[in-house]
């Protein structure tokens, strides 16, 4: 190669002064690239050499001050998937960047917090795991500060574990409750993560799954250490406390144990892992750690990274220089020099400048080549290494078994001891045997004796008992000689008797105790040979150990003779890899024309390539551009019919309302899914294209009859209406305008106009009558059990009257007896009057649904007049709830604890209620129909009662109300001057509370019957039909206990002697 002789003055004065700027510059560029390449919001996972670059750049600049200074400029609140990628990139940073991170980071502990709280507050699966992620790598940054002897890799010694853990079994117990913690943040975002794939059924091969999977390799990395740190723990820590003291560890590592178990082994089944990470399989079951044996069986877990191919780096940005490289090179980047300062003076370089390029382009070339055998040797090397590994791992298996067995040759001499230590036992039980046989004949003698004692009491019984009748027969003459014999006889009985239980009582004990001895006997003998049986079979095993020992020891020269030949193999490999590395040499340069000519053919096929797709590329494009502006003139008209006062005349109803703009959200997904199949293959933009016709003419669509169905609506649901319309068609406007500019597709977001609809949808559903609860195929059946309903609670209130008036006579008497009775005798004539009303009603109904359902069905009829048959419904409600309310308040005066005032305002009630149904009967009956005119009759018949009703009561109040007559006789005018004035007060008072009930009372009735009308209104065709039939989940009382809606009376209907007038209620 030729050397550089003469360098340019001006090279040799800038280039000292730039080039640590330049370094740094270049440092700082390449960082802020890789940050932005690897943390952004595309749903794919991080590649892994743009984390690469991040972490060699750690330990380039001894720190993390670069990273932070990029990263926490990152707009991290406006993605959650963002947020994810930087908490990924975080973890791999901590876990393999330089140690000075670990400080760097604890300086943003609370950037950190505040981004997973800010995500944890809000509904969005990445963000709740980005949540869990930020808990994970706060309890990380504190684990590792608080116990430095831990890298942030985890990855240390057992002798490092010895000394991080210390003496104090306080620290040791401490640090195992930080590793549990630990290990639980681990394993919650891996169930998080899990979790979310499971709900969203994605594979591991998805770039969504292979995003929320990627973290989980360094879960996996950390959580194999902290399971052989724990079990290590637990073994020390069950070596100096006692087992009850730990048992909240045992459990929890338990619990732990099998969550870890179940985590590898689901990853394992993953493809995406399998060429990724080598995951450890854990045992069945958890280590024993009441057994100290027990960790020599225990396996380190071993988390093995596959060595991959470099992937290929992505191409900088080239600049091209006056003179281009010669026909067949590559072309290069220009010199830093040349991109800071700009090209030497004039517009031609001279001969050293050029000498310089080309020295550096062949720098360059063999800098490559280079790299890539260095690559090359360090695969084979990391191979062979791994080779190694395996060997070592085999060895300390061989090594752990050795240890292992030689524990269970001490259980055995343990055991041997307690065996030889029960055949002392054993012979001293043999002494025992001879004392005890020895106390077995003294005992059997002891038996012999109380035999012979209890013959001789047998004998002295039998003595005793002829001398006892002998007694008796010289004792019978007299009396009370006999009572004392009989005495004498009862105490000689008894203490015969209780002599004889004593001699057998004791004679079992004797016996059971003889059984005993002879038992213990048999079992010590037992025992005896049992143990001698044990000692030979453990004399047998001893010696089984040692020759087994001895097989051991002779594997262990076998391997370390293996090892010796590995090594050997491993310098033959090297050489071979060396001798490989020059025939690669060699191989290249031979490929490298061969390359060169076929880039070339490459280059013009892809040119053309690329000319045909660009064109493919407009002219779908132009479609698109197209159909939106015809979708914008769609919604332009439509959202201008809104402010359009010809339009005011339009009307439409909820129902349709709601049914437009349902379509219309089903409209906004299929826009969803077209966008993005655009997105995905911009070749191809017809599924994009008939989603927004579509949408186009539903939105508008919607937009028009909303604004149709507010002019009949009240003010506010209007208003609120309207502005829905007007939001829902701004969105739609500023979408379609995205989609007309190229630039801008990429930022569309079709989702924003679902808010709008769902907005009209939900009012729609306000505004739609609530009586269409009741299903229209059921209304005539709800006709047919309401008037029955009502006839059976006139029939039972007519009953209750009955019962009353008989109670009444037997309870009261006088003038009571007379007021009560006059009282229950109108409101049974009123009863009446009713019944034969609901009687009439009914029979004019079926003459209406016969003349005027022709060939339908009941059903049908019914379902027809919806409006006519809920009035009909709703006004035999008022009637039965009159009817039972009269009852309940004529009971009440009865037993005087009611007021007379109650019942008035039934009275009025239940004339209200008969009016109603009356004139919803009148509004389908024909008007010379004979049932109409005796429906005509009964009710005024009942208005008659009614008043009746309201007669007797005042004149019944009026006749028992004690009124004591005014003495002044003693009062001085003073005194009736304070009087009238206390008097006049009073009249001032009852008169405000009067007028503040009587605005209280118009309060109410404007607001039963703004009730009333969101209820139901009659429809055009059925004019003055009565209120819609109630909610059909409305809970009952037995039988119709509450009130059902009842048309309003005017203000000039009013009593004006009582105040008081019948409100419309309905059921809420």
């Amino acid at each position: 190669m030729n050397s550089i002789k003469n360098v340019p003055a001006r090279v040799l004065n800038r280039r000292p002064g730039h080039s640590l700027e330049a370094e740094r510059e270049q440092f700082d560029k390449t960082q802020a690239i890789s940050i932005s390449k690897a943390i952004n919001t595309q749903e794919a996972p991080v590649k892994e050499k743009h984390a690469r670059r991040i972490i060699l750049g750690t330990h380039h600049e001894k720190g993390a001050f670069t990273f932070w200074s990029y990263a926490i400029g990152l707009p991290l609140p406006s993605s959650s998937i963002l947020s994810w990628k930087f908490c990924h990139v975080l973890h791999k940073v901590l876990r393999d960047g330089h140690p000075n991170v670990l400080h760097d980071c604890q300086r943003y502990r609370s950037n950190i917090r505040e981004i997973g709280e800010l995500w944890g507050h809000l509904h969005d699966r990445y963000g709740q795991l980005v949540n869990v992620y930020t808990k994970l790598l706060l309890t990380k940054i504190s684990f590792h500060l608080k116990h430095p002897q831990f890298p942030a890799g985890l990855e240390v010694t057992d002798e490092v574990l010895e000394k991080a853990a210390g003496t104090d079994i306080n620290d040791i117990f401490q640090l195992t409750v930080e590793m549990f913690d630990y290990m639980d943040c681990e394993l919650k975002l891996s169930e998080s993560v899990f979790r979310q794939l499971n709900t969203a059924i994605a594979v591991s091969q998805m770039s969504s799954g292979q995003c929320r999977l990627a973290p989980l390799i360094q879960v996996i990395q950390d959580c194999s250490h902290l399971y052989h740190y724990t079990v290590k723990l637990m073994f020390r820590l069950h070596s100096c406390l006692p087992a009850d003291t730990l048992q909240g560890h045992r459990d929890r590592f338990h619990e732990q144990f099998h969550s870890l178990r179940n985590f590898f082994r689901r990853a394992s089944d993953m493809l995406y892992f399998k060429r990724l990470i080598q995951i450890p399989r854990l045992p069945e079951g958890p280590p024993n750690f009441l057994r100290a044996s027990a960790l020599a069986e225990h396996i380190k877990p071993v988390v093995v990274i596959p060595e991959e191919a470099p992937e290929d780096e992505e191409p900088e940005n080239l600049i091209e220089i006056s003179t281009g490289p010669p026909a067949g090179e590559p072309v290069v980047v220009a010199d830093l020099f040349d991109q800071t300062f700009g090209p030497p003076n004039g517009s031609m370089k001279d001969d050293r400048d050029l000498q310089i390029e080309t020295l550096k382009r062949e720098v360059e070339t063999l800098r490559a080549e280079l790299e890539k055998i260095k690559l090359e040797a360090q695969r084979y090397v990391s191979q062979l290494k791994g080779q190694v590994n395996a060997l070592e791992a085999e060895l300390e298996e061989q090594r752990k078994q050795k240890q292992k067995a030689l524990v269970d040759n001490e259980q055995l001499r343990h055991e041997l001891a307690q065996l030889r230590a029960a055949q002392l036992e054993g012979e001293r039980n043999q002494g025992l045997r001879e004392e005890a046989e020895k106390k077995a004949s003294v005992t059997e003698a002891r038996y012999t004796k109380l035999k012979e004692q209890h013959s001789k009491l047998i004998a002295t019984h039998a003595e005793l008992l002829r001398k006892n009748a002998d007694t008796a027969k010289q004792l019978t003459a007299k009396q009370q000689n006999q009572e004392e014999v009989a005495r004498v006889k009862e105490q000689l009985v008894f203490q015969m008797e209780q002599v004889k239980r004593e001699s057998e009582m004791k004679l079992e004990e004797q016996s059971d105790q003889l059984e005993k001895l002879r038992r213990e006997l048999e079992a010590k003998s037992g025992e005896l040979v049992r143990v001698q049986q044990d000692l030979s079979r453990t004399e047998q095993s001893g010696s089984e150990l040692s020759s087994r020992l001895d097989v051991l020891s002779a594997e262990k020269e076998a391997l370390s003779s293996a090892v010796r030949q590995q090594e050997a193999d491993l310098q033959a490999a090297q050489s071979l890899v060396q001798e490989k590395e020059a025939a690669l040499g060699q191989e290249q340069q031979r490929h490298s024309q061969e390359r060169a000519e076929l880039q070339g053919l490459l280059a013009d096929k892809e040119s053309r390539e690329q000319g045909l797709q660009q064109r493919l590329l407009d002219e779908q494009f132009e479609v698109l551009r197209r159909s939106a502006a015809e979708a914008e003139r769609i919604l332009q008209d439509a959202v201008g019919k809104l402010d359009d006062p010809l339009h005011l005349r339009c009307t439409s109803s909820p129902d349709y309302l709601v049914s437009r703009a349902q379509v219309a959200l089903d409209a906004v997904s299929a826009l969803e899914t077209g966008h993005a199949q655009y997105l995905t293959s911009r070749s191809d933009a017809s599924a994009l294209v008939a989603a927004l016709t579509q949408f186009s003419h539903l939105a508008a669509d919607t937009i028009i009859n909303g604004s149709a169905t507010s002019h009949l609506a009240p003010t506010d649901p209007a208003d609120r209406l309207i502005d829905a319309c007007r939001d829902c068609g701004a969105r739609a406007l500023e979408l379609v305008g995205q989609l007309q500019e190229r630039q801008a597709v990429q930022q569309a977001q079709p989702d924003r106009v679902r808010s709008p609809l769902q907005a009209i949808l939900q009012l729609g559903q306000e505004l739609k009558p609530k009586s269409l609860d009741v299903r229209q195929e059921e209304l005539g059946a709800l006709v047919d059990k309401e008037m029955a309903a009502t006839s059976s609670a006139i029939e039972e209130a007519v009953r209750r009257i009955e019962d009353m008036m008989n109670q009444a006579r037997h309870a009261s008497s006088g003038v009571k007896l007379e007021v009560n009775e006059r009282i229950l005798k109108s409101c049974t004539d009123l009863m009446k009057a009713i019944r034969l009303l609901v009687t009439t009603s009914t029979s004019l109904q079926k003459e209406i649904v016969e003349s005027g359902r022709g060939a339908a069905t009941q059903q049908e009829f019914y379902a027809k007049n919806s409006r006519w048959t809920e009035g009909l419904i709703s006004a035999s409600k008022a009637v039965g709830w009159g009817a039972t309310q009269l009852v309940e308040s004529a009971d009440k005066v009865v037993l005087h604890t009611g007021k007379y005032e109650e019942l008035i305002v039934c009275s009025h009630e239940i004339a209200a209620s008969t009016a109603q149904l009356v004139a919803a009967s009148k509004v389908k009956a024909n008007k010379d129909s004979r049932h109409l005119s005796r429906l005509q009759e009964c009710s005024r018949t009942v208005n008659v009662m009614a008043a009746n009703v309201v007669a007797s009561t005042k004149s019944g109040q009026e006749q028992i109300e004690d009124r004591d007559t005014m003495d002044f006789s003693g009062m001085s005018l003073i005194k009736l001057k304070k009087q009238e004035m206390e008097t006049q007060v009073r009249v001032l008072e009852l008169e405000k509370t009067l007028e503040a009930e009587r605005v209280r009372l118009g309060e109410l009735r404007k607001q039963h019957y703004a009730l009333a009308v969101g209820v139901g209104t009659p429809g055009e065709e059925e004019p003055g039909q009565p209120g819609t039939a109630p909610h059909s989940g409305t809970s009952r009382k037995p039988p119709l206990a509450q009130k059902p809606g009842v048309v309003p009376r005017q203000d000039h209907q009013l009593d004006k002697k009582d105040g008081v007038c019948p409100t419309q209620l309905t059921n809420s």
